[in-house]
Formats: structure tokens, sequence, C-alpha cells
């Protein structure tokens, strides 16, 4: 505990490092504030009937938009969009020529790029915004709007709506630059955690309603999550070490190389990614309807606790999780750098082999590191057949889980840099935090 205290103690004395924590807590409490404001045209006092009743994929999407989604919020679609609009980017990136052409540019390709990811926000935006309306004039929200209001009411949400959401995207930005870690996965890691203690509170009062040792079946439910807890941190830092040598060289009298490393392939190289694909694929479909889940496939799909759901989501993020690996792992870059550095790997012939050995064990340790994040994916869902609260359940795995525990690695790591690069002791005793390094470039990681 003294340690503890010291390190918080250190933190506080690096100005740098205090002027990013304290930017990056006022943009946050700047968008939990945003959450709270209601669209012009509803009547705040007749939605209390209506908030947090979402549940499934608008359930999801509402826990991103800490809420704001089932508040009627000018935040309502939250920063989603935004991650909409990269996923593609990056796809469009691998799969057309030209806009690879432009990410080589360096700097300048990449500024280009990051432009045509707002201006394609601001469609994505738009267009969700006029789902999201018709989503409003449902029972329950229909009652809650004003109809002095309603001929302003369709383009004023609109305009409000998009306005929000490249509010929180340049929210998320100004994090990233200003603040401490990445500011999109922060905002969505905090639009989650507002939502942890009310989950809990119905979780609880839930199994003392049934009674039987409430109490008891709680402190299970907490215990598990708290292994699931430790297993997701085991598989986002667990990694396998490829050995790598240097050729030694001489130059004058003294000797250079010949030191032993390791190239560390990440068993969940793709992070939350993969995830996040997986239900943006399976949420396409909900917009097209209206926000409508009621019936058919769309029923299926909105039912986390649905086996075909589950089926249809674990393929989606096994597929996803080999697709967007090998978006941003290169095995023949990787073996060229290599070769050029004098490094080889021992008892393989540098180039080409090098470069299909390093994919074969990429494709090795991708395999089991799929079926854990397709397991994760599907924990939710199984948690509420065994009886757990909806809200509650969604903390037992599945995109919010995962996007928390890499979240708070990578900016613990952040932090630990910081305390290294200044001599002080690290916030671990033993070892280094490992964060999410190989998807640093994508929106929420």
């Amino acid at each position: 505990m003294k340690k503890f205290f010291e390190t918080l103690k250190n933190i506080w004395t690096i100005d740098e490092l205090k002027q990013k924590i304290i930017v990056t807590l006022l943009l946050l409490v700047t968008y939990r504030l945003g959450t709270h404001i209601v669209l012009p045209g509803i009547d705040p006092n007749a939605l209390d009937a209506v908030k947090g009743k979402a549940s499934g994929l608008l359930g999801l999407f509402d826990q991103f938009a800490g809420g704001a989604f089932s508040q009627a919020s000018i935040l309502a679609l939250g920063i989603m969009p935004y991650i909409s609009a990269s996923i593609f980017m990056q796809l469009v990136t691998i799969l057309v020529p030209q806009f690879q052409k432009i990410q080589k540019e360096g700097e300048s390709g990449r500024k280009k790029i990051n432009q045509w990811t707002r201006y394609l926000t601001v469609i994505v935006t738009v267009f969700q915004a006029g789902a999201y309306i018709t989503y409003l004039q449902s029972p329950g929200y229909k009652e809650a709007l004003i109809p002095a209001y309603e001929p302003y009411f369709l383009f004023s949400t609109i305009v409000l709506l998009t306005a929000g959401t490249l509010f929180v995207m340049w929210l998320g930005e100004k994090i990233t630059d200003k603040g401490l870690g990445n500011g999109t996965s922060l905002i969505i890691m905090v639009g989650i955690l507002a939502r942890l203690p009310q989950s809990f509170v119905q979780e609880f009062t839930s199994l003392n309603t049934k009674g039987g040792g409430g109490m008891l079946v709680f402190i299970i439910e907490i215990a598990i999550l708290i292994m699931i807890i430790m297993g997701l941190i085991v598989l986002v830092q667990g990694v396998r070490k490829i050995a790598i040598n240097y050729a030694k060289q001489i130059v004058g009298n003294k000797q250079f190389g010949g030191a032993r490393q390791f190239l560390p392939i990440k068993v969940n190289s793709a992070g939350v990614m993969p995830i996040i694909f997986a239900q943006a694929i399976i949420f396409i479909p909900t917009i097209f309807a209206k926000f409508d889940t009621t019936g058919g496939f769309m029923k299926i799909l909105n039912d986390h606790s649905n086996g075909w759901y589950m089926l249809i989501y674990s393929v989606l993020v096994i597929g996803f999780t080999y697709l967007y690996t090998a978006i941003i792992f290169n095995p023949k870059q990787i073996a060229e750098d290599l070769k050029r550095n004098n490094g080889f790997i021992p008892g393989v012939k540098p180039g080409q082999p090098t470069a299909d050995y390093i994919g074969s064990v990429m494709d090795k340790v991708t395999l089991p590191g799929a079926l854990l994040l397709a397991f994760v994916g599907i924990l939710p869902g199984v948690a509420q057949k065994l009886g757990v609260t909806a809200g509650f359940s969604s903390f037992f795995g599945g995109t919010s889980l995962l996007i928390m525990v890499g979240v708070i690695l990578d900016t613990l790591q952040q932090i630990e840099t910081h305390l290294l690069m200044r001599q002080y002791d690290g916030l671990m005793s033993g070892g280094r935090i490992q964060g999410r390094q190989a998807v640093s470039s994508s929106p929420i990681g």
C-alpha cells in the first residue's frame, strides 16, 4: 500500500503526465455531461419509462454511447459512426491499390485518409440519424415528442446528432493528442463503465428478490467475473517469441551485433477489432430495419442468448480475426527488415523462407487466439442463459469487457513509460505492463 501511494505521488510530480491526466479527465467529463442533454422537441420528464430499456444490439449500442442512445441525447449516436467509417477506410486501404499508395506516402497520406474518414463519418451519421428518428417515433418515445416542435424535429435532430458525433470525434482526437491514452477507446470505456454500478445494483436486487442464497450467488458471479478478467489479461498480453540472432560485425576495433533477441507474436494481434467488425456487420441490418428488432431474422440478431446468433457471431469473429491480423501483420516486410539488419532466425534461410516461417507461426498462434476471442464474444449470451440479468451479463465478456481490459492496460502502460523515463519505479514490481501495440493505429486500440 505504501508503494502504491508513493507511485501516485511520483505520477503527480511529473508535470507533463499530470497535465495529460487533467486534460483527459476534463474532456471525458465534458463528454459525460453532453450525454445528458436531451434533443430539442423531446420532453425529458416523459423519458423515464424508456431510459435504459434498450436490449440486445441496441443495448450494446446504448452501452457504447454511455446511455445517451436510450436517453435521446444529442450524443445518442456517440462515436460509433466514426468507428464504422474508420473500419470501412481500413478495409478500403487494403483492398484498393490507389489507397494503398496514399497510405505509403507517410504523414501526408495518413492525413488524407483521416480527412476522408471524417467526411465518411458525416455521411454515416446522417444515415443513422434518419433511422434513429424513426426509432424515436416508436411507442414509449413517441409519447415524449412535443407536438408543437414536430415540424422542425426532423431537420434539427439530424443536424444535432451529426454535430454531436463530430464533437465526440473531436474530443477523442484531442484526448489522443493532448491527453493520455487513445481518446476513442477511453470514450467508449467511460460509456461502458457508466453502466456498471447500475448493472451491479440490478443483479443484486434480482438475486435477492428470488431468494435462496442470493448473496452467495452474487459473490460467486463476482468471483467468476474476476477470473474472466484475469483470463482476458492473459489473452491480451500472451505472446509467442521467435528467437532472432544478429550477425557479428567488426568496425575498427569494436564488435557490433551478435546478440540474441526475440520477435514477439501476440496471441491476439487483432485486439478488439474482430469483435467490433462482427458486431458492425450484425448491426447493419438493424439500421436498415429502422432499429426495429421485434420479428423474424432481426429478432435472432437481437438475442445474444440465441444459439443461431452465437454461431453467426463466432464465425464472423474468427474470420475477421484472420482478416485483420493479415491487414496489420506483414511477414514479408518483417523478413526484409531482418535481412537488412543482418538478423536471421536460427535454422531458417533469410528472405522468403523466413517470411513463410513467420507466417506459419502467426497462423498457428492466431487460431487459438481467434477461438478464444469468439468464446469471449459469446460469454454474455451464455451468462444470460444461466440467469444473469441482461445488463450485468454484458460485463462477463464480449466487446465491453475486452475494451475495458485493453484500454486500461494501454493507459497504464503509458503511465509506466512516463515513470520509467524519469527513473521512477514502474507500476508493477515484476515485469512491465504490455498494451495492445499491434492495434494502436485503429480507432479503438
